[in-house]
């Protein structure tokens, strides 16, 4: 599982592993570990490194000792020349570093003008230079993070740098995750400094092709010579309308690609033909089931299936029309899966306070409703409380196609049915949901469809760690 952690706990853990270390080693580990990440820049050529206060300038200043030991050559902007890492700066320009007052051509940038324990928002110099990044677009590196981004919280409240690269030290930082914050940080190298034993639970996790043990709750059944598919679990699923018929179809498809072993589908009589007629292995009508899926291109009768299932007091995925009719809060297993939109409604805010800051918002609804929320994006969160909230990192924006919704909601629910926690079913749906992407095709158009016979590939590689 790849980790990302609080600020508060990389300082601590750095504290901790220092005092066990002669003064400096870890700053010259970070500062080997950048130059490396910067091995492509041609002998000769010329990198500006933007230093500000403290440790992140020291960093890439003696960074830029290893630069100018390979020939590239270095120059220097300082944010506070009073407060520049002293022993950093005479190292560098005693190999050959100089210092200018402001950067100019340059076609390499290192951005090391605020580390992780600055506050969001650049302002004056600072400002001036992400400036001067965002109008010249030379190819920049970030040192940690990029300056600006709040931290932990992954927004984008003010005025911060867009690198194509940034270099991280001893664990990820949810800036460089989650939404908006991430498209900042660009392509994210970390450099193992040795706090790992020093650090205490991740403020944020994300599932790795690596991680295919997370699915063995789902399938204990396997080891049973005698099991059956009733064993596996029975996933009942309520979507589509005369609207949206084609909701049904997409969820069931989902569903059917999913770890349960039989699908209920409980609707009209001429949409249930229509369902069982298409996928003859579904079954219509309500029976006994593990876990229900309800709302997905829903018409208005949304509200009464959303009821029926919960009085069947069993794990329930919640989607689309279905979030309109929430209860004050949950007391079955509950997975809630709205797009930004659909939770600044069931918030009372706007869209783009969301999408300002899902994770907060994804969070405040976890709470609210005492459910798991996945919230869906070019990002997807997975947030419930007493849990690790997870980011998926699989997929692409192909995945922003009709229906993709309907199969992921599906998709979860087979999980849910097969005895997953909806923590785990929904970040796991998420990640193969967006695997499965790849699968179909990674390259160019997809449809929900493709999404949804790909599934069943991407878990077996999954499974067999040949994802």
């Amino acid at each position: 599982m790849l980790t990302a952690h609080s600020v508060a706990d990389i300082r601590a853990a750095e504290e901790t592993l220092a005092a066990t270390l002669p003064d400096g080693v870890l700053m010259q580990r970070a500062a080997r570990g950048l130059a490396e990440a910067l091995a492509d820049v041609p002998t000769g050529d010329l990198v500006i490194a933007l230093i500000g206060p403290g440790n992140n300038g020291g960093d890439a200043l003696f960074a830029a000792t290893h630069l100018l030991d390979r020939g590239v050559r270095v120059d220097l902007c300082l944010f506070d020349e009073q407060k520049v890492h002293a022993e950093g700066l005479a190292a560098a320009t005693a190999a050959g570093a100089q210092v200018v007052a402001a950067p100019t051509q340059q076609r390499w940038c290192l951005d090391a003008v605020l580390g992780i324990g600055a506050r969001p928002g650049l302002e004056g110099k600072a400002a001036d230079w992400a400036a001067w990044i965002a109008e010249q677009r030379p190819f920049t590196v970030a040192v940690d993070v990029p300056s600006g981004v709040d931290v932990d919280g992954a927004t984008t409240p003010g005025t911060h740098v867009r690198a194509d690269a940034t270099v991280t030290f001893g664990t990820h930082k949810a800036a460089l995750l989650a939404d908006p914050s991430a498209p900042a940080a660009g392509d994210v190298h970390l450099v193992d400094i040795g706090l790992g034993p020093h650090l205490g639970e991740p403020l944020l996790e994300a599932i790795e092709p690596s991680d295919g043990h997370l699915l063995a709750p789902a399938l204990e059944w396997l080891d049973d010579p005698r099991a059956h598919k009733y064993k596996r679990g029975v996933v009942g699923v309520m979507a589509g309308s005369e609207q949206y018929a084609g909701a049904a179809h997409l969820c069931v498809a989902g569903a059917q690609a999913g770890t349960a072993g039989m699908v209920r589908f409980v609707g009209s009589d001429a949409l249930s033909a229509r369902v069982v007629d298409r996928a003859p292995e579904v079954v219509a009508g309500r029976g006994r089931v593990q876990a229900w899926v309800v709302g997905p291109g829903g018409g208005d009768d949304a509200g009464e299936q959303l009821a029926s299932a919960l009085e069947d007091d069993l794990p329930v995925v919640v989607d689309a029309s279905a979030l309109e009719h929430l209860p004050t809060t949950f007391l079955v297993p509950a997975l809630l899966t709205p797009h930004a939109g659909e939770l600044a409604a069931m918030l009372g805010v706007d869209r783009d306070d969301v999408e300002s800051d899902p994770l907060g918002h994804a969070t405040q609804a976890a709470f609210r409703w005492g459910a798991t929320v996945l919230l869906k994006g070019r990002r997807t969160l997975v947030v419930t409380q007493s849990r690790v909230t997870r980011v998926n990192l699989t997929g692409s924006s192909w995945l922003g196609t009709a229906g993709a919704g309907d199969v992921l909601a599906g998709f979860a629910g087979s999980l849910m049915a097969s005895g997953l926690h909806p923590h785990d079913a929904g970040s796991l749906a998420a990640f193969l949901h967006g695997a499965a992407a790849d699968v179909a095709n990674p390259d160019g158009p997809l449809t929900a469809t493709d999404v949804a016979a790909a599934l069943p590939v991407a878990t077996a590689e999954f499974l067999g760690g040949r994802l």
